[in-house]
């Protein structure tokens, strides 16, 4: 696997701002979405900004802690990969 291939893409950093705003209307911080999900609140801070991607296991606990479908992480991501694939 090539250095580039484990870049985040559009798709991710899509997700990740979905994460963002997810933990934003839960009113949680990031120290206590971090503390509830058993991850530091710098590692939730690399999966909101899209530095680190974020495994489909942390995805589905986030939704439960959220109270959010997976899918809802993913709404939009269409869009956002039709958008770059025609750049």
């Amino acid at each position: 696997m090539s250095k580039s291939s484990r870049k985040p893409n559009v798709v991710d950093v899509h997700i990740a701002k979905r994460v963002r705003e997810a933990r934003a209307r839960s009113g949680l911080s990031q120290t206590e979405a971090g503390a509830k999900l058993g991850v530091s609140f710098q590692q939730l801070q690399k999966y909101e900004n899209g530095s680190n991607r974020i495994s489909v296991g942390s995805l589905f606990m986030l939704s439960r802690l959220y109270g959010v479908p997976v899918t809802w992480f993913f709404q939009g991501a269409d869009a956002v990969l039709d958008v770059a694939e025609a750049a």
